[in-house]
């Protein structure tokens, strides 16, 4: 048995990291997969790359909609009813997609699929809060948080192969059934939720303090994330030449390398030093980026841009994640999280959209730069809000900038929410 306080679950933290990884996974295995398969769609189902990106809009912006009330939902119902739900909502939208005929059902699956997006992060951010002791919850974030990379890796390499040999449609089919496995694994991991809460305040909506910089930061972030994601492997097959199963193949280097990126930063994410984290992983971002952009001239930059993405861009996202986690009450950590997420997802709606105006020409170098520049924004947001925190703090201890150890949630000197 595993427990933190009064929360017991079957099993070790092993066995409940394993499970949210898993379950964040699938929340965005469908963003992957859209990716990964993205040459073979616009063959088969005549997909445009605008299109292509639509899909993504879709995804993402039902997601940003829905996350605020995710997260109120999350904190009201509890973890295993939210995490059973978010599987087999994510088997329904991808087995919806493996039958699509056509663009207008694949865009009601992706439509569908920004619920299990929405309950994600706060569903396994509450776990954490509620079963894992504070010592530990940083480097347990960084590998649940891993699980999007998880998802990128099993799009671009094992599914992707299994396309290549059975057809696209039966590797969507295997994903929809991995779905339903992590919601029987949920179901018997997790012990049953207690009664609903009361529904938090109207506060628990409006992003405030470093909710409301990190959710800013967020969309920013997100919109490059996306666009990378989107059109990763169609760049590398239409520009580079590289075939479907190679272009695919990008997305599992960077899913690969977005998996270390992510535990790794996450576990150096200490309260003092977090805070100064995004700012520099969205620097490193621009260098991924800019790396795209010389691909063009030099097609091996594409492998490195690829691995750069997945230490420095993905990686960020968790890093934002871990510092929500760090500073958020046991009874607003789902609401929280659903904030900064919500504008993760915004970003998300809003960057393949643009990207693919671009790439419908050709103009690939131009939406790299473009990206470069959501990154650059991204970093000037977090690395403001980096120096504000600092300043805050200091101003409070009247000593200086704030000890790591103060930013704990049980050192009781945080700032006071605005």
């Amino acid at each position: 048995m595993g427990s933190y306080g009064s929360y017991a679950y079957r099993g070790g933290e092993r066995s409940l990291t394993g499970l949210l990884t898993a379950a964040m996974a699938l929340s965005m295995l469908q963003l992957f997969l859209l990716g990964a398969l993205g040459p073979r769609l616009t063959e088969e189902l005549g997909v445009s790359p605008v299109v292509l990106g639509l899909t993504t809009t879709l995804g993402f912006g039902t997601a940003a909609v829905l996350s605020p009330f995710g997260g109120r939902l999350v904190d009201r119902v509890g973890p295993r009813r939210a995490l059973v739900a978010l599987a087999l909502v994510t088997a329904a939208a991808l087995a919806l997609i493996a039958v699509a005929p056509g663009t207008g059902l694949l865009l009601g699956a992706v439509a569908l699929g920004g619920l299990p997006q929405a309950l994600a992060v706060p569903a396994t951010n509450k776990a954490v809060v509620a079963a894992v002791e504070p010592a530990r919850r940083g480097a347990v974030t960084g590998w649940k948080q891993s699980g999007v990379q998880v998802g990128a890796f099993a799009a671009g390499l094992p599914l992707a192969a299994l396309a290549a040999a059975l057809g696209w449609r039966a590797a969507v089919w295997a994903a929809a059934a991995a779905a339903l496995a992590v919601a029987l694994w949920a179901a018997r991991l997790l012990p049953p939720d207690g009664a609903a809460a009361p529904p938090p305040g109207r506060a628990a909506s409006v992003p405030r303090g470093h909710v409301a910089w990190l959710s800013a930061f967020s969309l920013f972030l997100g919109a490059g994330v996306a666009s990378v994601n989107t059109y990763l492997s169609l760049f590398g097959d239409r520009e580079l030449g590289l075939g479907p199963t190679a272009a695919a193949a990008l997305v599992a280097v960077l899913g690969a390398v977005g998996v270390a990126g992510r535990v790794g930063w996450s576990k150096a994410a200490r309260p003092g030093r977090a805070e100064w984290l995004p700012a520099l992983l969205a620097a490193g971002a621009v260098g991924s980026a800019l790396l795209l952009v010389a691909s063009v001239r030099a097609a091996w930059l594409v492998w490195a841009a690829a691995v750069a993405f997945g230490v420095f861009a993905v990686s960020a996202n968790a890093v934002s994640m871990v510092l929500v986690v760090q500073r958020a009450s046991p009874g607003r950590a789902g609401a929280d999280s659903s904030l900064v997420a919500a504008g993760f997802f915004a970003g998300f709606a809003v960057g393949p959209p643009l990207f693919g105006l671009l790439a419908q020409s050709g103009r690939y170098p131009a939406g790299w730069l473009l990206v470069a520049a959501e990154f650059t924004v991204a970093g000037a947001v977090a690395y403001a809000w980096a120096l504000r925190d600092r300043r805050a703090a200091g101003s409070e201890t009247g000593s200086g900038p704030r000890p790591a150890s103060s930013a704990q949630p049980q050192a009781g000197r945080r700032r006071p929410r605005p």
